[in-house]
């Protein structure tokens, strides 16, 4: 036990002998920290009550001011023995890292400070374990991202960061309510992972012996809703890659979801620039967003730019010339002998056009192998009705006008598995088409990634910064 450990373990048994519980009872009518602040002219000389965290304490013999933290924000108190009387002696058992409440009216401190005089004082939890030494500038990302509940603590931009990605959700939801959305929940494990190409995560159901997947994406289960006549339809929800890690991915992440029976392309490009200018305004306060030092502009209209065109442009190479793309990968080090046509085209992407698309942006025709969901563009035979909407240098959503001819699908998903042999073995949706062949109607979907939308708004560069509990390589400490 460290000598820390030690000490507060003495003054827990301190207070029980005191009669004091050292991790308390419920406490009502504490007001927000933050609200002292904002409304110190009606709240002045009045009575009012704090509960929150000790984050700072300079004891003077009889009397001591403390730094008392909520969610909301800080407001110091100034305890004296003589107002506290017989709390005076459970008061000096406090540590740093403590939950107490102090009551007494609001004023300000000779130094002009806003501060509770406190008249009143409850024990509520004791910490056993102190905060970190520096834990006012707690910067070690280790630290931060393992230990999350030290991180809120330390830094209240971290606690308000995450509170913003819930007012997002809560924005997104009000917005798509409004326009006559209704949310759905769909499973999380599917017997075949479909959706998206990425690798799943497997596990085992022991009761029916079945082999199960993460599911890598929302996305059939809705389209059947669409079948079923749920013309406009969504989902939030959780899906899981079994991927790489870095600043733009985690394995498991959020992610909208979104049909629109009746629409198409155009559809879901008005709605996302609605959707995310709506957003911007409201939670970062206009169009023009900082982010890792510089500013990304989301103000509409949004330029359309081709696929093919982007390459050319920013990678000298023609998508359809695959030696020339080979090369220009060779250029960067990357070994793109055995990548497939898709897989190639989206390297080269991924390498030269992606990270100069900053500003918000559409790019649009992407070839139709790359989505066997989506329709063609009417007139492009091989060119993807689809668009990719790109800020800040990475991917935000994907659209399509959605395939609803079930014998093309069924060719595109047979051709997806590796052929008619694996489609026999159980490797293609049958459901999924079976849903088709009764009729789905036109319709225009896309997914948003969510925690990469917080990451714009909140001036986030890294994934791991709006991931409140990010997935982390095993401590083997």
């Amino acid at each position: 036990m460290s000598d820390a450990r030690e000490e507060r373990q003495k003054k827990l048994e301190a207070l029980r002998a005191l009669g004091q519980d050292p991790f308390g009872k419920r406490l009502d009518g504490a007001q927000p920290a933050g609200s002292f602040t904002s409304r110190f002219a009606e709240l002045e000389t009045k009575p009012v009550l704090a509960a929150g965290r000790v984050t700072a304490l300079r004891s003077m013999g009889k009397a001591a001011f403390l730094d008392l933290r909520d969610w909301t924000g800080k407001v110091q108190v100034y305890a004296k023995k003589d107002k506290l009387g017989a709390s005076w002696p459970v008061f000096e058992n406090v540590h740093i890292g403590d939950l107490v409440a102090f009551g007494g009216p609001l004023g300000k401190s000779k130094t002009g400070e806003i501060t509770i005089f406190a008249e009143s004082f409850t024990f509520l939890t004791k910490a056993l374990h102190p905060l970190p030494e520096k834990f006012h500038g707690l910067t070690d990302p280790e630290i931060r991202y393992r230990q999350r509940y030290l991180d809120l603590i330390a830094n209240p931009e971290v606690m308000q960061k995450f509170l913003k990605r819930t007012r997002v959700l809560s924005l997104m939801r009000r917005f798509l309510d409004d326009r006559g959305y209704v949310e759905v929940e769909t499973p999380m494990m599917h017997s075949i992972p479909g959706g998206a190409a990425a690798r799943p995560f497997a596990t085992h159901h022991n009761a029916l012996d079945m082999k199960l997947f993460m599911r890598i994406a929302l996305e059939i289960p809705l389209k059947k809703l669409l079948v079923g006549g749920v013309e406009k339809v969504y989902e939030i929800g959780r899906v899981f890659r079994n991927e790489g890690v870095d600043t733009q991915h985690n394995p498991e992440f959020t992610l909208l979801e979104l049909y629109h029976a009746y629409g198409d392309l155009r559809t879901m490009m008005e709605l996302v620039e609605s959707l995310v200018v709506s957003l911007a305004k409201e939670v970062a306060g206009g169009t023009k967003l900082p982010f890792g030092g510089r500013t990304i502009d989301v103000t509409p209209p949004w330029p359309r730019r081709e696929f093919g065109d982007l390459i050319r442009e920013h990678a000298g190479a023609d998508p359809g010339d695959l030696d020339a793309c080979r090369a220009k990968l060779a250029g960067r080090h990357v070994d793109a002998a055995k990548l497939s046509k898709v897989e190639l085209i989206d390297e080269l992407f991924g390498q030269f056009v992606q990270p100069r698309l900053e500003d918000a942006c559409f790019v649009i025709n992407q070839p139709i192998e790359m989505t066997p969901l989506c329709r063609e563009l009417p007139g492009r035979p091989g060119v993807a009705d689809r668009f990719e909407m790109y800020a800040a240098g990475f991917e935000l959503a994907n659209a399509y006008t959605e395939l609803n001819d079930p014998i093309e699908q069924r060719k595109r998903l047979v051709d997806q598995a590796g052929g008619d042999e694996m489609a026999r073995a159980g490797k293609v949706d049958e459901d999924f088409l079976l849903a088709l062949e009764h009729g789905m109607p036109p319709a225009g979907g896309v997914g948003i990634g969510i925690d990469r939308l917080v990451m714009l708004l909140a001036d986030s560069p890294s994934i791991r910064e709006v991931i409140l509990f990010p997935l982390l390589r095993e401590n083997k400490e």
